[in-house]
């Protein structure tokens, strides 16, 4: 056949996505027919191959008014229809000359073809969707994470005057239930600080500026450890918290941002251990690491909860404790911006957290 086409057929126009022209019949990619015109017209009505080895000599297609049109007397078209039923268009051949295309093997052959085209037109179409869902996505992460930036930056001033505001009540009253109550909104508002904290560095990092470190090896780990346990036994009274501190040499880290490594995972054993059972923290360098972990008996973490705790918002749902699942994304991000790792450990005895960071900062 001296040209082929693949065509896109709809009710009102006929396209030829791709052509084999041998004879010179003129049309090109991109280029159409009146619909109207064409046999593929017919064809997109009752999806039936049609082939036609000699116009002249056809009963149906002897009087037909397309061959003549356009000058054939050999024709074969078939559908092709899409994995969703659907009618995209046709796979057609014509010829100017007779030829035997009206036979099984022909036949056959024109419908496996058409078939594959099918199969590469959804393939495609499923790509291009899949991608433009994955672009929408993205476009939505990147508008979310400069919104909680914005947010998060811009609730910082009237924070800080809520906070200035609390600390004057309290320090000119002398009423014992004003102070009182300034001292639960104090708490407050160092929680919403806290919480504000963890999502300036959740949109740092997930906007590509990371976790900031200002590492210094001249000053001792330990106090700052302390410090933390002090500040959440506060919060906690009645829990009990051992510590175990093995310090044998300074580290080279940032002291601020390990406290705050640190008061994640210890305030995460507080919320989440058994409220009967004891905080076991073990700090030591050993060898040429700093190892931290802290401990906790209770309910063990499922496994497949361990393998989210390190993304951003998770949480466990069914807790009813409250935040934004950031803690531990956040104390990831710390560990890794030391050149360290956290890690987790569950069973039914306890739940470990260990964070683990070579002790020179082999990068400066």
């Amino acid at each position: 056949m001296g040209f082929a086409a693949v065509a896109r057929v709809t009710d009102d126009r006929w396209i030829a996505c791709s052509v084999l022209d041998e004879i010179d019949f003129g049309l090109k990619p991109g280029g159409e027919l009146k619909v109207e015109t064409t046999i593929c017209h017919e064809i997109r009505g009752h999806l039936d191959t049609v082939a036609i080895d000699n116009v002249a000599e056809d009963a149906v297609y002897c009087g037909h008014p397309t061959p003549a049109l356009y000058g054939f007397q050999s024709y074969i078209s078939t559908p092709i229809l899409l994995a969703d039923g659907s009618f995209f268009g046709t796979l057609c051949a014509i010829d100017p000359k007779p030829a035997r295309v009206n036979n099984h093997q022909t036949i056959g052959t024109l419908k496996l073809f058409a078939e594959l085209i099918a199969r590469h037109i959804d393939a495609a179409r499923e790509l291009a969707s899949s991608e433009a869902k994955l672009n929408d996505e993205r476009a939505s992460a990147e508008l979310r994470e400069l919104f909680i930036a914005v947010l998060g930056h811009d609730l910082r001033n009237p924070l800080a005057s809520i906070q200035a505001g609390t600390k004057r009540i309290a320090r000119f009253s002398d009423n014992e239930q004003v102070r009182m109550t300034v001292g639960l909104m104090q708490k407050s508002v160092d929680r919403m600080a806290n919480l504000i904290e963890n999502v300036m560095d959740f949109a740092r990092g997930r906007l590509g500026d990371g976790i900031h470190l200002r590492r210094s090896g001249e000053e001792p780990l330990e106090p700052v450890l302390t410090q933390v346990i002090e500040e959440l036994r506060v919060s906690w009274p009645e829990r009990r918290i051992d510590t175990n501190f093995r310090f044998t040499r300074t580290i080279d880290c940032d002291r601020d941002r390990l406290g705050q490594l640190f008061s994640n995972l210890l305030g995460n054993a507080l919320t989440h251990g058994a409220q009967d059972g004891t905080v076991r923290v073990h700090a030591a360098t050993e060898g040429d690491e700093f190892i931290l972990s802290v401990a906790n008996p209770g309910r063990p973490i499922p496994e497949a909860r361990r393998e989210q705790l390190f993304k951003p918002f998770s949480h466990d749902s069914g807790s009813g404790k409250q935040g934004l699942g950031l803690g531990l994304y956040i104390a990831s991000e710390i560990a890794i911006a030391h050149g360290g790792e956290l890690s987790v450990t569950s069973t039914p005895e306890e739940t470990r957290f260990i964070f683990r960071m070579p002790i020179v900062n082999h990068q400066s």
